[in-house]
């Protein structure tokens, strides 16, 4: 038998709340310990979103290929290692099925051992999915926000827009005059019928905007 440990912390989590990765080892190695067990490795999962499934993860399909009959599978919290409940319940049968124990020290142990544990883990699966898509809607609203203010949310430049900086040091969103009048004039060619190859042509000899494919012209003047 193999004990085996599973960490994990996305990119947008910080080191707090005993999320960390130091945090999630040292309760591993503890309740371990508490077993009699040694930790035969740890599997760290820095940077990566619970929402990608543990098998597409890099460590996640590492240590899924490295267990074996009677081993065990060791994590500190649920949520570190799903966030969606097809997955961890899809997961867990292939577990059970493979003789392997998994134990969820937030859930009090094994949760491969009875049908109560499975019942716990069945329902806080559902729950950890709910709140990531709770957290997703709270994201979209807070950038649907800064929308509305004229703040810039980060990444590419948004065409029709250049990008200030406040004094405050505030990121803005301010209207771009040239490429304005293109999407104004991309819009009027094509409710007339012109096509985006069209608009594209237009452009690139009234405003000197060069190689716009007919695809990022239709997604520019859908863009309210």
């Amino acid at each position: 038998m193999k004990v085996y440990g599973y960490c994990r912390v996305s990119t947008s989590e910080q080191a707090v709340n005993g999320l960390s990765l130091d945090s999630q080892q040292q309760q591993i190695t503890g309740y371990c310990m508490m077993k009699g067990w040694t930790v035969a490795a740890f599997f760290v999962e820095a940077g990566v979103s619970g929402s990608v499934p543990l098998a597409d993860r890099p460590e996640g399909q590492r240590l899924l290929a490295a267990l074996q009959p009677g081993d065990v599978f060791v994590t500190a919290r649920l949520d570190r290692t799903f966030r969606s409940a097809s997955d961890a319940l899809g997961t867990l049968e292939q577990l059970k099925e493979d003789k392997v124990a998994l134990h969820m020290i937030d859930l009090g142990g094994d949760v491969t051992g009875n049908g109560i544990s499975k019942l716990v883990f069945t329902i806080l699966s559902a729950v950890a999915e709910n709140a990531r898509d709770a957290i997703r809607e709270r994201v979209r609203e807070a950038k649907r926000y800064r929308v509305t203010q004229k703040l810039f949310n980060g990444g590419k430049r948004p065409f029709g827009f250049d990008v200030e900086i406040g004094e405050d040091e505030t990121k803005r969103l301010v209207p771009n005059s040239n490429e304005q009048a293109a999407l104004a004039r991309g819009r009027a060619l094509r409710e007339g019928g012109a096509s985006y190859r069209d608009i594209a042509q237009a452009w690139a000899d009234e405003y000197g905007i060069q190689k716009v494919d007919a695809k990022s012209i239709q997604r520019m003047l859908a863009r309210e």
